[in-house]
């Protein structure tokens, strides 16, 4: 009884869910599922806002650079592929390995938790250290085939001779917190990008304007914010106050625990990563359709596809903990209420964004720029691409309830029909049909692919759901 008080003493001080077992089930188990995902998603929500700060910031700088900025904002734009395999391979280690620690957490298994905490720490610090050689030495090589020119070049090389140097804190930074997360540490997980994004808008003007180091300064200060965040996430996640610990006997490698986790991250990774392939292919057709300002306003409507997707996902994470502890649990009642209130809230959401959108394109286009050519072409592209945009809240609860039930292959096959199926395809095949303006049918793959990928996602999961619903019961029975 005494470990069991000071744990929940530890939870409480920490302002978040207790962490013992008994009292854990007692939280996720007991509380009302609007007041948890409340508790939940709120800070989740935000540190995925926070955290779209990190690029968005950069990019709203460095266009507002004199003389030089719509050249500047284009060269970091193709730099964009290569952020986004960064955070792709994040994701597929943290979001593949959390759902299953909090499933394990779920069946009062604690031993399996933070084995599989240590495994994906130790793959992770792996994945960071191959990644940086490849960018250091590749890094010109790639952008040049995601459609950079002789004239934004340099400034992509710029920036990503510095990005490079802290992929080992992006990695940390985003994969681990995704643990803290998944314990109910909503608070300390949004705390962990929050000191990162307020140090990265505070360092920008000053790297880039008071010390004259253009992108490089964007690079710079990105570096040094990340840095902090992961000085943090690792302090937590080594410290006191967590239920799931890295410690050092559960770094030794294991199959049957890493495996899983990576298999159940793929879909996250292909969703991530697909991005990265999606921006080199619109990218370059953008630049042989419509050039420089084509694959400029792509940059923008990039930024702005991330007012959407972070804060969605930030909901999917919110309710994660909700979802996997209570399947875990076999309780499929709360599991069922759990996935119909992110339906709602993300399908609210996702309309909302998109009638501002619709409504004042050209106010979204002037935080990234102040060149009036490249604002006026933007303002059409974006209604054009972000026309289905209504829809993803669908596409995005689905997803995440795929990922927080462990369900890999539906949430692998769902990923990949809409990138590489349906968006991949359209991109060359639009311009092909609306030859009278060619970047403009380019930028109309987008809202195609999105509403037949609803579609299917819609339906798969409702099959897939009815099935879970039935195994359970059946188990139970």
């Amino acid at each position: 009884m005494r470990n069991k008080t000071e744990n929940e003493k530890k939870m409480t001080s920490a302002g978040s869910v207790p962490a013992d077992s008994n009292a854990n089930k007692e939280y996720l188990q007991k509380e009302p599922i609007g007041k948890l995902l409340f508790q939940l998603a709120v800070p989740t929500v935000a540190a995925q806002l926070i955290n779209m700060l990190y690029n968005i910031v950069d990019r709203i700088y460095i266009g507002h650079i004199p003389e030089i900025g719509a050249t500047a904002l284009t060269g970091v734009g193709v730099c964009m592929p290569l952020i986004m395999i960064v955070s792709a391979f994040a994701a597929l280690v943290g979001y593949g390995g959390s759902p299953r620690a909090s499933i394990f957490m779920g069946k009062k298994d604690k031993d399996t938790a933070e084995k599989i905490l240590g495994n994906c720490f130790v793959v992770q610090v792996i994945i960071s250290i191959v990644l940086t050689a490849v960018l250091l030495i590749w890094n010109r090589d790639f952008l040049m085939a995601f459609g950079a020119s002789e004239e934004t070049i340099q400034y992509g090389v710029d920036y990503m001779n510095i990005y490079a140097l802290g992929t080992i804190f992006v990695e940390l930074t985003l994969g681990m917190n995704a643990f803290i997360t998944a314990q109910g540490f909503a608070k300390t997980g949004m705390l962990s990008v929050l000191i990162g994004a307020v140090t990265n808008i505070i360092l920008d003007p000053i790297f880039i304007f008071g010390l004259n180091m253009d992108v490089r300064g964007a690079a710079l200060a990105t570096v040094i914010s990340q840095g902090l965040s992961c000085v943090w996430v690792m302090a937590f996640l080594c410290g006191k106050k967590t239920f799931l610990k890295i410690r050092r006997k559960n770094m030794n490698l294991i199959p049957r625990i890493i495996l899983p986790c990576l298999a159940l991250g793929v879909s996250t990774f292909v969703m991530q990563a697909s991005e990265s392939v999606i921006s080199v292919c619109f990218n370059s057709s953008l630049q042989r359709y419509g050039g420089d300002i084509a694959v400029g306003a792509m940059t923008i409507l990039t930024s702005v596809m991330q007012f959407a997707m972070l804060p969605l996902q930030g909901l999917g994470q919110g309710a994660q903990p909700i979802i996997s502890y209570n399947y875990g649990a076999g309780d499929m009642g709360r599991v069922k209420t759990a996935f119909k209130l992110l339906l709602k809230v993300s399908l609210g959401y996702s309309v909302i964004l998109w009638l501002l959108v619709m409504i004042f394109p050209g106010g979204f286009a002037a935080l990234f720029t102040s060149d009036a050519a490249l604002m006026e072409y933007t303002k059409t592209a974006l209604r054009i691409y972000m026309g289905a945009m209504f829809l993803f809240g669908i596409q995005v609860a689905c997803q995440m309830t795929f990922n927080a039930l462990g369900k890999a292959v539906e949430s692998i096959v769902v990923a990949v029909t809409r990138k590489f199926i349906l968006l991949l395809p359209l991109i060359y095949i639009m311009p092909q049909i609306f030859s009278a303006d060619k970047a403009k049918a380019v930028y109309m793959a987008e809202p195609i692919a999105d509403v037949i990928a609803v579609t299917f996602t819609a339906v798969l999961f409702f099959i897939q759901f009815r099935k879970v619903l039935a195994e359970t019961q059946s188990k139970k029975s």
